[in-house]
């Protein structure tokens, strides 16, 4: 099997996290905007117990089908279409939360902290948030209103910047597993890795 079968299209932010040991064999994961697994095949293979949500009915499909073919022992109900802001799993549940290329689609700064609110409260003590957003940090785009900004194809994106991602980190009383990283995308847009652990009950 070669790397590409072994890993499939995974984000290499995410492929990051599985190298240093911070997602690995026996954690519960859940990929909160799951699209159509791009994130999960390695997870799948490996014997993660993983769920996944989705607002894509077919996305979520084509994760079923994909989890019966590598992991035939996960049940299908582990796949679930959804909202991140209104998520069924239970609170403190998952060991690793993923949610990558998701939460610059929030509609506002109200359904921006209602789906990081989320996120958190299904993420254990001790666990890892894992998130990959638009930022604008590194770059200047124009605003259409409040926090929401016109990129590069003419998409209207939820945008943060360091100073909004600090102070979310200190509401939430996280720790960062790693300083901000942006990518800067040719004129086009910016996405920041931004992951937290969750700290144990004093």
């Amino acid at each position: 099997m070669n790397i590409q079968e072994q890993f499939g299209q995974i984000d290499i932010y995410v492929f990051d996290q599985i190298l240093r040991g911070n997602i690995g064999p026996g954690m519960r994961i859940l990929d909160a905007g799951c699209g159509y697994g791009r994130n999960l095949v390695h997870l799948l293979r490996e014997g993660c117990e993983v769920f996944a949500l989705d607002a894509d009915p077919e996305g979520v499909s084509h994760v079923q089908q994909l989890a019966a073919l590598l992991a035939p022992g996960l049940s299908s109900e582990n796949f679930q279409v959804g909202q991140i802001e209104q998520m069924a799993f239970p609170t403190d549940f998952a060991d690793v939360v993923i949610c990558n290329s998701v939460l610059h689609f929030a509609r506002s700064e109200a359904h921006f902290q209602a789906m990081l609110a989320e996120l958190w409260r299904v993420l254990r003590p001790g666990g890892m948030l894992f998130m990959r957003l638009g930022s604008r940090i590194g770059m200047d785009f124009k605003r259409v209103g409040g926090n929401i900004y016109s990129i590069g194809d003419g998409s209207e994106w939820y945008m943060v910047d360091e100073r909004m991602l600090l102070d979310c980190t200190d509401r939430l009383d996280a720790v960062m597993v790693d300083p901000l990283k942006t990518t800067i995308v040719q004129d086009y847009r910016c996405m920041t890795t931004w992951v937290l652990r969750k700290r144990h009950s004093r």
